[in-house]
């Protein structure tokens, strides 16, 4: 109907015409659950590349009341469930990514004012006969459109914190983004349900609590949304069985991201294996780093040679294999605000470089894709004896396989004899 109102399924249909499409539909059941409650407000943050668009997507396609879009559901896992029938294109929905928006404008005034006037132009196009109190005013636009129709909005905002991401120090833009959304969405009961997907958690802002109505669900805690992103065992071994892939190399690359899932008989731990690089691994028939080159390594390298005390060390007892203890009580959800190591540890949880074991309150890199983003952010640092005891890791693997028995011995003869940051007598040496 309109390019954010009731945008039509033609996203969601791309994704259901791909060759690798994985079912997550079961989402809808959950938020099913919270449509026209006090908890529907929602704000899901993964790493990029771990599926949350194509969610949108879904979700834009299912409640879309302007479509009949039944032939793309009714032979998924939400067709089989309570609440399908009775939510399938039963609302307006408004979808929007927020990225479009800052990016065609150069401030946050400027970015605020083109996503009221574009959500405006379609609201007007579709209800032209309804009158409104004031036509330049999105609120009370929406307002008088629910008070005449009874039909309630899903809101649908993809990307929402990239403005926190890339004006990461100007706290007044964000406050006023804040306001904005606190104002368009909070207490508004023409909100049957607002869905936020981002990079980021949102609570910590600063002092600034304007979206406190949001339940989250991150990467340090997904709850119940778990399983939605990220590809489970179960799937990625049918995708190994399908494609004629090793099932235990395809998780030493991109397994690792463990999560507690509750249940009615009590949580369980649920594997996480990385989409974006599962589906490409399968099509290409090839394991590589997939998921990393969507990003350059200078990102995670600003990150890891902080001069935080502590830090070094870290990095380097989880290169080693090991866990690293963390407190994510303390990070304020920003890019930008890092008090202590756990900070700087915590979000790389988020960006993906790190997975958190919410039952130890331990961090580790996840897998082998991972590991090698951080040995190439290395070479380039100057951990320089970091990266000669990674060179010479490398040359011993490689003399083990070809079974050269002078060069393995001289190899943990130089692991044990020399001087060097790692300290012989704990398992990061040989690691």
């Amino acid at each position: 109907m309109g390019n954010y109102l009731n945008p039509g399924s033609d996203a969601f249909e791309m994704v259901r015409n791909s060759e690798i499409f994985i079912d997550k539909s079961a989402l809808i059941q959950v938020t099913n659950r919270y449509i026209r409650t006090m908890q529907r407000y929602i704000c899901v943050s993964r790493p990029r590349r771990f599926g949350k668009t194509m969610a949108a997507d879904m979700l834009a396609a299912y409640y879309d009341g302007a479509s009949n879009t039944s032939m793309l559901f009714d032979d998924l896992s939400i067709s089989r469930l309570p609440s399908y029938r009775k939510h399938l294109n039963q609302y307006d929905v408004i979808k929007i990514n927020m990225q479009e928006f800052l990016s065609a404008s150069s401030t946050v005034e400027e970015m605020l004012q083109l996503l009221s006037d574009y959500l405006l132009f379609d609201l007007s196009s579709c209800y032209e006969n309804i009158r409104v109190r004031n036509r330049n005013s999105l609120i009370e636009v929406m307002k008088d459109i629910y008070a005449a129709t009874k039909r309630p909005f899903i809101i649908l905002i993809d990307e929402w914190d990239c403005l926190f991401r890339e004006y990461q120090h100007d706290q007044e833009s964000q406050r006023k983004y804040l306001d904005f959304l606190r104002s368009w969405l909070k207490d508004q009961t023409y909100v049957a349900l607002a869905y936020m997907t981002g990079i980021l958690p949102i609570k910590k802002y600063g002092t600034h609590s304007a979206l406190n109505m949001f339940t989250e669900y991150s990467m340090t805690n997904p709850s119940d949304m778990a399983e939605y992103f990220g590809f489970t065992e179960e799937e990625v071994f049918s995708l190994c069985e399908q494609y004629h892939m090793s099932f235990e190399e395809t998780g030493s690359w991109y397994d690792g991201y463990r999560f507690l899932l509750p249940g009615r008989t009590g949580q369980k731990v649920v594997s996480m294996y990385n989409p974006r690089s599962v589906v490409e691994a399968m099509m290409r028939h090839t394991y590589g780093s997939y998921w990393t080159r969507t990003e350059t390594y200078e990102a995670l390298k600003s990150y890891i040679q902080m001069d935080m005390d502590g830090l070094k060390e870290a990095v380097i007892e989880m290169l080693g294999g090991t866990t690293v203890p963390v407190n994510t009580g303390s990070f304020c959800n920003d890019m930008s605000t890092f008090a202590i190591k756990d900070d700087v540890l915590t979000l790389l949880v988020h960006l993906g470089y790190l997975t958190y074991d919410s039952t130890y309150g331990t961090v580790s890199i996840p897998n082998k894709e991972v590991s090698l983003e951080y040995v190439t952010a290395i070479r380039t640092m100057d951990w320089k004896e970091v990266a000669r005891s990674i060179e010479a890791s490398r040359q011993l693997l490689s003399a083990l396989w070809n079974q050269d028995a002078e060069t393995v011995a001289a190899g943990i003869d130089q692991a044990h004899n020399e001087i060097s940051i790692l300290q012989y007598n704990d398992e990061n040496s040989l690691s």
